[in-house]
C-alpha cells in the first residue's frame, strides 16, 4: 500500500473471497470485473496461487515491451492480452464507493474504507488534503446517527485540485478505450 493512503474503516470486509488480483481504482466503471477500469497500484490486495505468480512474471516481464512506464501504466497495457485469460487469474477492480481517492470521491461516508491521496503531485498537497480529508470523516462520526444518513460532501480534493496531475472533471463512467494487446510471448521474453 502507498503511503498516501488513510484507512478509515476496515477494508478487508470489501475483498472478494473468489478474486485473486485485487486493485484499487482511479476511476471505476460501476463494474468490478470490468477491465476497462483505471486501476492504481497504491491499494491492492493478492493472493499467493500458481494463476497470481504467472501474473506477476507476466507483468515484471512485460515491462520491457513498455520502456519507461510505471508499473500501473504497464498493467493497464497488459489486462487485456490473451495471456491473462490464459493463466485464468481472476482480476477484479475495487469500488470508489469504498476505496476511494482524490480522482474519484466516494459519495457515501457510511461505505468509505479508505482514501486515497491519487491524482494529486506534491507531498504537501498530499498531506494538506489527507488532513482534510480526515477532518471530513471526524465531522462525520462526531453526527448523531439520525443524520449519519443524510448526503454530504467531501471538502477534497482541495490542494490537490491545484496540482497540475488532477484529472479534468469527467463522468465516473467515461473510462479509455481498450488498451493495445500484446501477445503473450512477447510479454514472456526474458
Amino acid at each position: 500500500q502507498d503511503a498516501d493512503i488513510v484507512w478509515l474503516q476496515n477494508p478487508f470486509q470489501r475483498f472478494d473471497p473468489d478474486a485473486d488480483f485485487q486493485i484499487a481504482c482511479d476511476r471505476f466503471s460501476g463494474n468490478s470485473f470490468n477491465l476497462r477500469n483505471e486501476p492504481n497500484g497504491g491499494f491492492n490486495y493478492v493472493k499467493s496461487n500458481n494463476r497470481t505468480i504467472e501474473f506477476y512474471k507476466f507483468w515484471y516481464n512485460s515491462r520491457k515491451m513498455f520502456p519507461g512506464l510505471h508499473d500501473q501504466d504497464v498493467l493497464n497495457e497488459i489486462k487485456f492480452d490473451p495471456y491473462i485469460q490464459k493463466i485464468q487469474v481472476k482480476i477484479r477492480f475495487l469500488d470508489t464507493k469504498y476505496i476511494a481517492g482524490f480522482c474519484q470521491v466516494s459519495q457515501d461516508f457510511n461505505a468509505v474504507c479508505t482514501m486515497h491521496a491519487n491524482c494529486c503531485f506534491g507531498l504537501e498537497a498530499k498531506i494538506t488534503d489527507l488532513r482534510l480529508a480526515l477532518e471530513d470523516w471526524r465531522n462525520f462520526m462526531e453526527l448523531p446517527p439520525d443524520q449519519k444518513s443524510l448526503p454530504r460532501s467531501w471538502t477534497v480534493p482541495k490542494k490537490c485540485r491545484e496540482t497540475p496531475f488532477h484529472p479534468p472533471d469527467e463522468s465516473p463512467n467515461s473510462l479509455p478505450p481498450a488498451a493495445p494487446k500484446i501477445s503473450a510471448q512477447e510479454g514472456n521474453n526474458q
